[in-house]
């Protein structure tokens, strides 16, 4: 049965398997605080990495004196640095994600929840936010307590927010600050084009995901005969005959749109992930998330 609007985002199943999770970098950020992740970088905690030659102006609480003792020479002890990471998730909240059974914008929702908490989980700072002005109210948080509080911002989350994701993306480039993992979840219909607003993401040297989320009447459309098609956001109108001849025309443009997207993608070390709608979330979180590295 399909979810409605007044049932949860998250199942209580699905937020026990999401706190064995963890979200994936692909790159190394220096966070503000500590967390409970292990970072690539080195620095002092409670768990040895490895050893490197004293150098003067080290600390030297840090030298191996056993070491020494054996060799004659100064050794530093390196330990794993645990830091957090700060999580980004942008919705696209335009009219056009208000379509299909889960909605589009609902499944959005349902996805930035479940990784927002999988980062809470971990003591990252998460940031849910919708792309536009109604963007900067989101709140930045931290740690499992802060669950209720984002799960309530994404409630209030409703669609109509018709700024392209230039603009979408711009206005959060201004407001945030710093770097991290930014996952954009959006159908990409945007009659300007998503190439500018993902290149802003780059250029902020975010490690990028893009979550394309699409109804399976967009991409096979049950529709013939006859039609009047009015563009949700700008209001054009178009009469067209659905026939076979133009479905077959509309789903080879659909399969070179997405091809596009995902060629675009790759050239720039973005993970594309094709999202269904009428794909279960957990489906999405533990089996094809993990399959492209966002988590494990």
């Amino acid at each position: 049965m399909p979810a409605t609007a007044t049932d949860p985002l998250l199942s209580p199943e699905l937020l026990g398997r999401l706190e064995r999770l963890e979200l994936v970098s692909r790159k190394v950020f220096r966070g503000r605080m500590k967390g409970e992740r292990r970072s690539r970088r080195k620095g002092q905690s409670v768990e040895f990495a490895d050893f490197r030659h004293y150098v003067a102006g080290d600390d030297l609480r840090l030298i191996d004196w056993n070491l020494y003792a054996r060799l004659d020479q100064l050794f530093l002890k390196l330990f794993l640095e645990e830091e957090d990471l700060h999580f980004f998730s942008l919705i696209d909240a335009s009219e056009s994600m208000n379509f299909g059974d889960p909605t589009k914008l609902r499944v959005a929702k349902q996805m930035a929840a479940a990784l927002g908490y999988v980062g809470l989980c971990r003591a990252d700072r998460v940031s849910v936010s919708v792309l536009g002005p109604e963007g900067r109210r989101a709140p930045v948080l931290r740690g499992r307590a802060s669950l209720w509080k984002m799960l309530a911002y994404l409630d209030s989350v409703q669609s109509g927010h018709n700024v392209s994701l230039y603009q979408g993306v711009k206005d959060f480039s201004l407001r945030a600050s710093g770097t991290g993992v930014a996952v954009l979840l959006t159908d990409l219909m945007d009659k300007d084009g998503y190439e500018s607003a993902l290149r802003m993401l780059i250029g902020r040297r975010m490690d990028v995901f893009v979550m394309h989320i699409l109804s399976p009447e967009e991409i096979d459309p049950p529709l013939r005969g006859d039609r009047k098609l009015i563009d949700v956001e700008d209001r054009d109108e178009a009469e067209i005959t659905l026939n076979a001849h133009v479905l077959h025309r509309y789903k080879e443009t659909v399969e070179s749109f997405i091809s596009e997207v995902k060629q675009f993608c790759s050239k720039r070390s973005i993970v594309y992930i094709p999202v269904r709608t009428d794909t279960p979330v957990e489906t999405i979180v533990t089996r094809y998330l993990r399959e492209r590295g966002v988590v494990r």
